[in-house]
């Protein structure tokens, strides 16, 4: 087990219907690196993954959304999956656990829809990134500069479009939560800049 993330904690925003191998997958890159991972969730007890669009297994929350609190973690993965970002960007806590991740430079990784999660807390404007080609508008419209790359990383934020993009989403992902902090990381959110 390598010891790049030894000390890092991080958080797995989902709800019922995300991606299965968009959380297993960089959850494992994570925790081979020495991350300790945790899936926080506003689902009770377990939570649903899918594949594409049959269900596949649950998965045991670990920490509920109500009670996480984002500066326990030093950085945040947002999977996939239609179902999952569409029911967390209607969750006031959803958003503003993001939003906290910003606020304090914290790395992000969104890989697929998870980006959709980003456009409703408000915090992509001027950044270059990419998702799922069906988002393209959507995050256009919320100020971002969407590019149809396998994975692209902008001041801490890193993101991809599908599961073949895994390899890449978790190299970087790895890269950009063991450096930390970015300095720019806040400043895609409309927030940050009228303060």
């Amino acid at each position: 087990m390598s010891v790049e993330l030894k000390g890092k904690r991080v958080a797995i925003l989902v709800a019922d219907g995300f991606e299965q191998v968009e959380m297993t997958e960089p959850r494992k890159a994570l925790d081979q690196a020495g991350a300790k991972t945790e899936i926080v969730s506003p689902a009770r007890g377990e939570v649903q993954g899918w594949n594409h669009q049959e269900k596949a297994q649950k998965f045991q929350v670990e920490t509920a959304l109500g009670s996480a609190n984002p500066s326990n973690y030093d950085a945040l993965l947002l999977p996939g999956g239609v179902m999952n970002p569409d029911q967390l960007r209607t969750k006031p806590e959803a958003v503003e656990f993001v939003k906290s991740f910003f606020r304090d430079r914290k790395p992000v990784a969104a890989i697929c829809h998870g980006p959709w999660l980003l456009a409703e807390a408000d915090v992509i404007r001027g950044r270059k990134m990419t998702s799922w080609p069906s988002l393209k508008t959507d995050l256009r419209n919320a100020g971002a500069n969407w590019v149809d790359e396998p994975v692209v990383a902008d001041r801490g934020l890193v993101t991809s479009r599908k599961p073949d993009d895994l390899p890449l989403f978790n190299s970087k992902m790895i890269e950009e939560f063991r450096e930390g902090a970015h300095a720019g990381q806040g400043a895609g959110s409309r927030e940050k800049s009228l303060k």
